[in-house]
């Protein structure tokens, strides 16, 4: 089975773009889809994601793909109510089963999810991007928790991982990871998948890790999905066949010392989605988000998806973040997800990867 070309999607009355728009570009067969307005914690219903799938049966689209179950932060620390939330996310994969869902895309990052500075960040050809501007992310958490609380609230979107009722506890939530090392970050993790595995391959659903976005540590908090050696860590603390990786290019690219065309050869077998985006630095340690075109930023595109065909994966791969193009303002459009940029690196990706398989042919 080929790759399958996927794109995200936020649900209707939460996502300007339509599940007609989607359908008009080709090669799509899966929305990455999830419940936006559960908790962390919170078991995903059978009601409600029957809901979603009545919303995608006209078309055509399947549903294997959820991003993001997101992970309780009590799991996270360690508390001893961990177990009960272990249980909840248990019973929420045991419901999306039975709607054939085959891979749940999550992350491990203690408080906050991805982290920009800037979510319009001018380009220089009148488009806008996704911006990390390195000095602005180092001393008050509340000032950059309180910008993107600010968009959400304008304009009435909600991000997973920036959920209003645990940014609104942020001192707490600080004060409760203060014991929570690295290593003992890991340990946890650990724990969390061992609980899993079992119910995933009962179900057939791979779990599928985010890396930490960016790859560091921020605000003192660690972070351990940043690099070859903390994936290869990752991978081998629990070897299973369920445990496995979103593996995003942009978010390990924002560290440039990272090859992630070399992490994909090395893990193809455990990588279960692909997330393709890229990323431009500067001398300073900024970045900020590009086309997908391999000559507009830094992440070495074409030798990604190179490794993914040379290595037969067949799992699933959507454009990551895009540029907010033409008539996309704060607003209208959710940041880093665009329709016409992402349709544009779909078609870009799908081209790569024909001429891949039409010089394979004639080999």
């Amino acid at each position: 089975m080929p790759m399958q070309m996927s794109f995200r999607w936020y649900g209707e009355n939460n996502d300007k773009i339509s599940l007609s728009d989607i359908k008009q570009i080709p090669g799509v067969s899966t929305i990455v889809w999830a419940l936006h307005d559960k908790l962390p914690g919170e078991v995903w219903e059978v009601s409600e994601i029957m809901q979603v799938q009545k919303q995608l049966e006209p078309y055509g689209f399947n549903m294997d793909v959820v991003e993001s179950v997101n992970v309780h932060d009590d799991i996270k620390i360690g508390l001893p109510t961990r177990d009960m939330y272990i249980e909840n996310y248990i019973q929420t994969i045991r419901n999306l089963k039975l709607f054939g869902v085959k891979v749940i895309c999550y992350n491990f990052m203690p408080i906050f999810d991805w982290t920009r500075s800037d979510l319009f960040h001018p380009v220089g050809d009148g488009s806008t991007a996704l911006f990390y501007q390195k000095d602005m992310i180092q001393d008050n958490p509340k000032d950059m928790a309180d910008y993107v609380m600010s968009f959400t609230e304008k304009y009435n979107m909600t991000f997973p991982g920036w959920e209003p009722e645990r940014m609104a506890q942020l001192d707490e939530l600080f004060e409760k990871y203060k014991p929570v090392t690295k290593e003992k970050l890991w340990e946890n993790l650990k724990y969390f998948l061992e609980k899993l595995m079992p119910v995933c391959r009962e179900c057939d659903i791979k779990m599928a890790i985010h890396p930490d976005d960016p790859p560091w540590d921020i605000f003192g908090l660690p972070r351990l999905l940043v690099d070859e050696k903390s994936i290869d860590r990752f991978l081998n603390m629990v070897d299973d066949e369920y445990n496995c990786l979103t593996l995003c290019s942009g978010s390990l690219n924002a560290n440039p010392e990272n090859n992630v065309a070399e992490i994909v050869r090395k893990h193809c077998n455990r990588i279960a989605f692909a997330h393709i985006r890229n990323v431009k630095h500067f001398p300073n340690g900024d970045f900020q988000e590009a086309s997908h075109r391999n000559c507009d930023g830094d992440t070495g595109i074409l030798d990604i998806l190179r490794a993914y065909h040379d290595c037969g994966f067949e799992g699933y791969i959507r454009p990551d973040h895009g540029r907010h193009l033409w008539d996309e303002k704060p607003g209208n459009v959710r940041p880093g997800y665009g329709l016409y940029d992402r349709a544009l690196g779909i078609m870009y990706m799908l081209g790569a990867l024909d001429i891949l398989e039409q010089a394979e042919s004639k080999e």
